[in-house]
């Protein structure tokens, strides 16, 4: 009696259903009734549009209906009669018709579904749901009941599952015949057809697996061919009921091979079924127009490549797999035709990105994109002692790259390829082995640049000239139509092939003579520049500017890799700018606003290679000559070529590019005369040793000199590199004299030797002819630059001729070394209360015959330094006369500064005018 139990359910299923069919059955026939009067009501297609319009403004109860060749339903709001707004379906075209419209069309008309109540999703949507589910599970209990209460035998059980599939699947398919015509369009995700069909390709794939996995009634190959039978029927029905099955069937198909078991399984045999299953998938898309379902079987075969990966070592069918994958996405979906969402015309933008988005085509090219991109990475890793795989790496990134190249709007595919290539070389170049060495402190050191140097090398230049390819064919298309995409290829096509280069020739190159990765740097620098001759006379400018200023640099990067290739040391550097400079003399043929930025690019290279070997040469090949040795060619010519530059370009209309070779060209000049101050007074030996007062107060003297000049220069060329840098100058200038005259190189604390003549030594250099500079600095720059700016250098002025003086005191009393530990003597002490006595009575004399407010201000500050020093330090240091003739000689010198100070202002008093007129304010 049990064994009828199955059957009585299957019974009870369709007594049930039963109702529902009539329902159905009436709802159809009233519904053709609306469909019959609409037609005619239409009339003729060349007719049926305004009058319907016009109608529908007396009458707000009237559908209006379109013509059949507007190709796509429109959504209108339409009032009912009592006022209330409501949504109108979509203009209403037959399901007899229904065929003969686009996908497009059909995408857009259920894009534009009317949206729905809680009462629809509650009743038409989550109730189908929880009753397929519930008819799944139902058959799962119903089974197990039956295994657990021993009613029916295993094969019964397994036969009854299969036939209840069977027949969940038959009745999903009667319905979907006599369903609702246009419930397809408002219930697409809910249709209860296709959910009694998911419901029975479930108990099918259940019942096959039990059958082989549990209780061994059929073999591996029997199961698999019924589990793919089953997976493709899935999928195939899915045409019928929509995108959900499809997912279902497409998961059926994927799990296949894990339900699977065997003793003697074949990596071709698997990505073979995988393969025709994704591709299978991928048409039964294009047929529909689904994005979903193509992205998740392009994620699922990604999934099962690192699988096998990890376990397996033969890559052939691994990558011809994912190659199959990438021809899939170009030639079938969504490929490159007019209903692809990205078609031909449309350009790179914000709005296109958007638009991508939302109809879910930029999810699946970055799915593909991952899908390939993370096998090959796992490829290129187990490549490690191997070639093969590199050559399977290799051959992803160009499929990809050119996929993406392929289709129009696909930038996703050849960015994520463009980094891809560039992570490999860095993972086959050893940098991540190293870095984990370094930072974390284990790791081996077993790179690729050892074991397989060659083909990694020839692989990746290979790829290289992949992307150049691309990118020139790219932007020859495109460079009119879209000139931003083709910028981005520009900057792909520029620099990508530059920094694989790069990476190869530094890990497996040979420095100084490297012919192989000179003579492609050449090349390709060539090309490059041909490809911006080529646009230019296309007439690529001036919207494909910045396209063509990329093209510029990169082909100067390759050149100056060429250079770093074949050249080594100070010829290296002179001939790096020489190149720079080459490309701003075609300024006087060529508009392009990126050849001023070359040479700019080069001098900076140039300071790049000064920082990393000051010496050009070599610390031993360094002539100990003065002046007549390498560094005046290695500094001079690339300062003299920047001082040249800046003057070509000084009416090139690009002021950016004009101020920073400004800027380079008096850094470079200074840097120049720099270096050979400090060989010549460093024995002709250039080292990390801390420099002298006397090297640093040549320094000093540079930059003051330099802020000069450039406030020369601004006022006979107004810019800002000048204006500003002048001052940046002066500051560098007053920092030095702070932290270096001051403190750090200051005799009285290192004890370096002052020198033997009295005056012409040390302290002279390194206080008075730098604090002269400051006072002639800050004279000039009175009027020209802010009022803070000026009394800073005065101040730095002041401060070191006061040093100056103080210094020479000591070294007066102490002899050539002057150090603090030598203590003081009573004379020196009152030595100087005298000498800065002097100064402060001088500093007065000059305030008052220049009327300089400042000065007087300066004395006042000196005077009462002094008399603190009196009654603080001479009090307690000095005794007998000197401590008396301390005091005497301060006092008569504050009573004369009094009686001067009297004189003064009475003076001024006198010159007062008597009228109310207000006084004319004194200059500073």
């Amino acid at each position: 009696m049990f064994e009828l139990l199955p059957l009585i359910l299957i019974g009870v299923l369709f007594i049930l259903l039963r109702g529902s069919t009539k329902r159905i059955d009436r709802l159809e026939k009233e519904l053709g009734d609306i469909r019959e009067k609409l037609f005619r009501l239409g009339g003729s297609a060349g007719e049926l549009a305004s009058p319907a319009v016009e109608n529908a403004q007396t009458d707000p109860d009237q559908v209006v209906v379109l013509p059949l060749d507007t190709e796509a339903a429109t959504v209108r709001d339409e009032p009912v009669a009592d006022g209330a707004p409501r949504q109108s379906e979509s203009a209403s075209i037959p399901d007899t018709d229904a065929d003969l419209l686009p996908a497009a069309a059909r995408q857009e008309t259920h894009a534009k579904a009317p949206a729905e109540s809680i009462e629809n999703l509650l009743g038409a949507r989550w109730a189908v749901w929880a009753g397929g589910l519930a008819l799944a599970f139902g058959g799962v209990f119903l089974v197990r009941y039956s295994i657990e209460s021993g009613l029916l035998g295993p094969g019964v059980r397994l036969t009854l599952a299969a036939l209840f599939g069977l027949a969940l699947i038959a009745l999903g398919d009667l319905i979907r015949r006599n369903a609702l015509p246009k419930a397809e369009v408002l219930y697409a995700n809910a249709m209860v057809p296709g959910i009694l069909t998911a419901a029975g390709a479930v108990s099918l794939f259940g019942s096959i697996y039990a059958a082989h996995g549990i209780y061994e009634f059929i073999g591996p190959t029997l199961a698999f061919l019924l589990l793919a039978l089953t997976a493709f029927g899935v999928l195939g029905l899915s045409l019928l009921h929509g995108q959900a099955l499809a997912g279902l069937g497409l998961a059926g198909s994927m799990v296949t091979p894990l339900l699977i078991s065997t003793t003697a399984p074949s990596l071709w045999t698997l990505f073979l079924f995988l393969t025709v299953a994704q591709v299978a998938t991928t048409l039964a898309s294009r047929m529909k127009g689904w994005l979903i379902v193509p992205s998740i079987a392009q994620a699922l075969l990604s999934i099962w490549a690192l699988i096998a990966l990890i376990e397996l070592d033969d890559i052939t069918p691994i990558t011809l797999s994912l190659l199959a994958m990438t021809a899939a996405w170009v030639l079938i979906w969504p490929g490159a035709t007019a209903d692809d969402p990205a078609g031909p015309e449309e350009r790179l933008s914000l709005e296109a990105i958007g638009g991508r988005m939302a109809t879910g085509s930029l999810g699946l090219d970055i799915t593909l994109s991952l899908a390939v991109l993370l096998p090959a990475l796992v490829m290129l890793e187990r490549g490690l002692t191997v070639s093969l795989p590199l050559f399977g790496f290799a051959a992803l990134i160009a499929a990809l790259s050119a996929a993406g190249s392929a289709r129009f709007g696909a930038f996703w595919p050849t960015a994520i390829a463009a980094v891809g290539a560039l992570l490999g070389a860095v993972m086959t170049s050893g940098l991540i082995t190293q870095a984990q060495i370094l930072l974390l402190g284990f790791g081996t050191d077993d790179t690729v640049a050892v074991k397989l140097g060659g083909p990694v090398m020839f692989i990746f230049l290979g790829l290289a000239a992949v992307f150049v390819l691309l990118g020139l064919a790219q932007m020859r298309r495109r460079h009119a139509a879209d000139p931003l995409f083709s910028t981005v290829w520009a900057a792909i096509t520029a620099f990508l092939p530059v920094l694989l280069a790069s990476i190869t020739f530094v890990f497996y190159g040979v420095y100084a003579r490297d012919w192989t990765h000179g003579l492609f740097a050449i090349g390709l620098g060539a090309v490059l520049l041909g490809a911006c001759e080529f646009l230019y006379r296309q007439g690529a400018l001036p919207g494909f500017r910045r396209g063509i200023d990329l093209l510029l640099f990169g082909s100067f990067a390759a050149f100056a890799l060429a250079l770093h290739a074949l050249t080594d040391g100070i010829v290296t550097t002179i001939l790096l700018a020489l190149l720079g400079f080459a490309y701003l003399m075609a300024t006087r043929r060529r508009p392009w606003s990126g050849l001023a930025w070359v040479m700019v690019i080069s001098l900076g290279g140039v300071l790049v290679r000064v920082a990393w070997d000051p010496t050009l040469v070599g610390p031993d090949a360094l002539s100990r000559t003065p002046i007549l040795n390498p560094l005046l060619p290695g500094y001079g010519i690339p300062a003299l070529l920047a001082l040249l530059s800046a003057y070509e370009i000084r009416n090139w209309p690009a002021q950016r590019a004009r101020h920073a070779l400004q800027g380079l060209a008096s850094l470079l000049g200074l840097l120049a005369i720099a270096i050979l101050v400090r060989h010549a007074m460093n024995g002709g030996v250039l080292d990390s040793s801390v420099p002298t007062l006397g090297e640093q107060s040549i320094y000093t003297l540079l930059v003051v000199g330099l802020s000069g000049i450039l406030m020369t220069l601004d006022l006979k060329s107004p810019s800002p590199v000048f204006r500003y840098g002048s001052m940046v100058a002066g500051g560098v200038a007053i920092a030095q004299t702070v932290s270096l005259h001051l403190g750090a190189l200051n005799p009285y604390f290192t004890g370096e030797s002052t020198g033997s003549w009295p005056l012409i030594n040390l302290l002279l250099i390194g206080y008075l002819l730098p604090g002269l500079a400051y006072a002639g600095l800050a004279f000039y720059a009175r009027d020209k630059r802010p009022l803070p700016y000026v009394i800073l250098l005065a101040l730095s002025g002041a401060v070191l001729g006061f040093a100056w003086v103080t210094l020479s005191v000591r070294r007066f009393w102490q002899g050539e070394f002057i150090a603090y530990w030598k203590g003081f003597e009573q004379a020196e002490t009152y030595s100087y209360s005298v000498a800065w006595l002097a100064i402060g009575v001088g500093l007065l004399a000059l305030g008052s015959r220049f009327d300089a407010r400042s000065l007087r201000i300066a004395s006042a500050v000196i005077v009462m330094l002094t008399v603190a020093k009196v009654f603080l330090i001479d009090m307690a240091n000095l005794e007998g006369v000197l401590r008396a003739l301390s005091f005497i000689g301060l006092g008569f010198v504050l009573i004369g500064i009094g009686l001067f100070y009297q004189k003064i202002l009475r003076g001024k008093s006198a010159e007062r005018p008597t009228t109310d007129d207000k006084e004319a304010p004194t200059v500073i």
